[in-house]
């Protein structure tokens, strides 16, 4: 057991080494080209296309989650004919690529559209951004939701409403804490995948620009070395995301 724990972790760093190789490398180089990424970290653009990002990522995100969720509850909780379909259908944006998956919207947001033919124009709106955005991360969250309320004893609720509470009562005060884990780790995934998407924004919305159509505008622009500085600022903000709700997601030792 002894070397076969040895033979998987080397194997693991491997990964490991795989992963942080060019995140350090890009970290490390960029600081070292010190007055590029200063002068990146007082763009006033950078702060204001990165916020955006976030904003927008966090509505598609609380979107998801209205949505998703109850779709979630009832893909755990109902044995209905087609369910593996309609499972199939919430993992296709995760499928297909994502430039695909920008122009699947361009044929509901553009004037050629669904849109056009009720007189709206939402290509190169924040709105096309949210809904790419949501087209993309949405599956991240609703499969673990729905890892989470499969890990719920159906016997609690059942339990709950033998005592008087109703089914949407069960729900919120027994099924939903006990899947509030998955619940926000499907939110910081969505969240996540929502802010890094780059093909299907730039198909329906180049402009207002987001922090990876930023990123790929300075490359263009600007070359390698400032483009490697907005990376690297968005590498630390991201950790500092990513760290702070560990911090604030991690149980109690009195409740393990």
């Amino acid at each position: 057991m002894r070397r076969l724990l040895l033979v998987f972790s080397a194997l693991g760093t491997l990964l490991l080494v795989f992963i942080l190789l060019p995140l350090l490398h890009t970290l490390v180089s960029a600081f070292l080209d010190w007055e590029v990424l200063e002068e990146t970290a007082r763009s006033s653009a950078f702060w204001r296309i990165f916020g955006l990002t976030a904003y927008a990522a966090v509505l598609a995100t609380l979107t998801a989650a209205a949505l998703g969720t109850p779709l979630a509850y009832v893909l755990a909780r109902k044995d209905f004919f087609g369910r593996e379909f309609v499972e199939g259908i919430v993992d296709v944006p995760v499928v297909i690529p994502h430039m695909a998956a920008g122009i699947a919207l361009l044929s509901v947001l553009s004037r050629q559209g669904i849109a056009g033919a009720l007189g709206l124009q939402l290509t190169e709106t924040f709105f096309a951004t949210v809904a790419a955005m949501l087209f993309v991360s949405v599956p991240f969250y609703v499969d673990v939701a729905l890892e989470g309320f499969r890990s719920v004893d159906v016997r609690l609720e059942n339990v709950a409403r033998s005592l008087g509470a109703s089914g949407f009562e069960a729900f919120v005060k027994v099924t939903l804490p006990l899947a509030a884990r998955h619940l926000l780790a499907g939110a910081v995934l969505c969240w996540a995948r929502a802010v890094s998407e780059f093909a299907a924004i730039i198909a329906v919305a180049y402009y207002p620009m987001v922090i990876s159509t930023y990123i790929w505008e300075v490359f263009l622009s600007e070359g390698y070395r400032a483009a490697r500085s907005a990376v690297a600022l968005v590498l630390i903000l991201s950790l500092l995301v990513f760290v702070a709700l560990r911090v604030l997601t991690k149980p109690s030792r009195g409740r393990r």
